[in-house]
This record gives C-alpha cells, structure tokens and sequence, in this order.
C-alpha cells in the first residue's frame, strides 16, 4: 500500500483553492488504495528553523531541538512513501509551509556529495519517502507563474536524492468557479487531476499529458487581462 503525507500549506486550508487542486488528486490516489493523511500548515504552528547550529545533524542527529507540531510529522513522514507538497502562489510560499520545508533538514542525512556541479545529501536510512509532488494553484494567468515553487520542489528531490513526481498546478484557478459552482472547464480539470493520482499509482508517473491538461488556460490572455 502506498502511504501518503499531503501537506496543504494554504492558510485557507481546506476552503482554498489550493484543497480544490489537492483533493481530487487525493482522491485518485486513495481510489488505487493510497493511504493518505493530511496536514494545514497552518495549523501545525511550526516554528522557523532557527537553531543556528544545525543541531539535527551535529549534535543530536536526526531529531530537532525544537518540540512542536513538526514532533507529530517526522514519524510519519519517515513511514511515508510519497509526499505531496501543496501551496498557492505566494512570494514564493507561504510562510508556515516554508517552515515546514525548512524543518524537514532533520530527515536529512549529512553526507555529502558532488553531483552534476551541486552538492547533495540524502534521506536517512529511516526515512521511506521516495517521491515528492507539488500541487499549487494561482490566481495569474500564465503557468510560469508556477517556476519558483517547482524549483523548489525539485531542489528539495535532488537534495534529498529522490525524483521529482512531477507538478500538478492550476493557473487563474479563480476560473474554475462561477457563481458558487464548478464551471465545465473547472469540472474537467478536476477530472483531470484525479486522473492524475490513479495515473501515479498504476504507471509510477503522471503522463505529461495529464499535467498539461491540468495547466491549460481556461480563457485567453486578452480575455483575463480585459477582466482587471
């Protein structure tokens, strides 16, 4: 069974348009026998990673000096197998997601190495994760958008020495909704992404063409500028 932590770092929390990307990937994966738990951010009130001293490494390795939500994640975390990082679009994250990421420097392990002109690390022994998605969603038009969060995501896989699951994100995602309900574009693109999570459990990978349907503009650029 495929064990699954999703972490939605929106401070709408499931209200957001970031649980409407997130969801029904979710649910793909639960519907191929996906083990899934859930975590706001926001909620867990995670402290920054500010010890200064690397202390998880140095000095007690593997284990955070601070005791705070992140002590309820690391277990869980080191059994999962995916984990899926959710977020909208802010400069460039919000910042209880971003402390989050930061903390998650415990389940590395400091052994270093030189690879294709960048230093790496790895996951410790214990820590089972072997993917990493993004699901973001953002109110601007173009995908680009999207860049810096996906570059983050992918640096997170490479420093950890695991692949990259791919990025399932939704520009102008405020177009999926007209007057309180799922326009048919908006519907598709759920579908879409559902797809998505039964893809990534029975092939090992979401199809490219799964992840550009997900990201493809739902008006043009002339139409949404004309509507600022």
């Amino acid at each position: 069974m495929l064990n699954v932590i999703a972490i939605n770092g929106s401070p709408n929390m499931e209200k957001g348009r970031t649980a409407m990307v997130l969801s029904p990937f979710l649910e793909g994966l639960e519907a191929q026998g996906a083990d899934i738990g859930l975590y706001y951010a926001s909620r867990l009130k995670v402290k920054p990673c500010s010890c200064g001293k690397l202390h998880c490494w140095n000095t007690t390795p593997g284990e955070c000096i601070f005791q705070d939500s992140m002590q309820i994640l690391y277990p869980k975390l080191r059994k999962a197998n995916l984990l899926v990082i959710a977020t909208p679009i802010y400069i460039p994250l919000p910042g209880d997601l971003q402390n989050v990421i930061n903390r998650l420097v415990a389940l590395l392990e400091p052994e270093i190495r030189f690879e294709d002109g960048r230093t790496r690390a790895h996951f410790r022994d214990d820590v089972q994760i072997e993917k990493v998605v993004l699901a973001a969603s953002g109110g601007w038009w173009e995908k680009e958008n999207f860049d810096t969060v996906i570059r983050i995501a992918e640096e997170l896989t490479a420093v950890a020495g695991i692949p990259f699951g791919g990025a399932i994100i939704r520009p102008h995602s405020q177009l999926m909704i007209k007057d309180g309900k799922m326009t048919p574009q908006g519907q598709d693109v759920v579908q879409a992404i559902h797809r998505a999570g039964v893809e990534l459990v029975e092939l090992g990978e979401i199809r490219q063409e799964t992840l550009e349907e997900i990201r493809q503009p739902l008006i043009s650029q002339e139409d949404y500028f004309g509507r600022w």
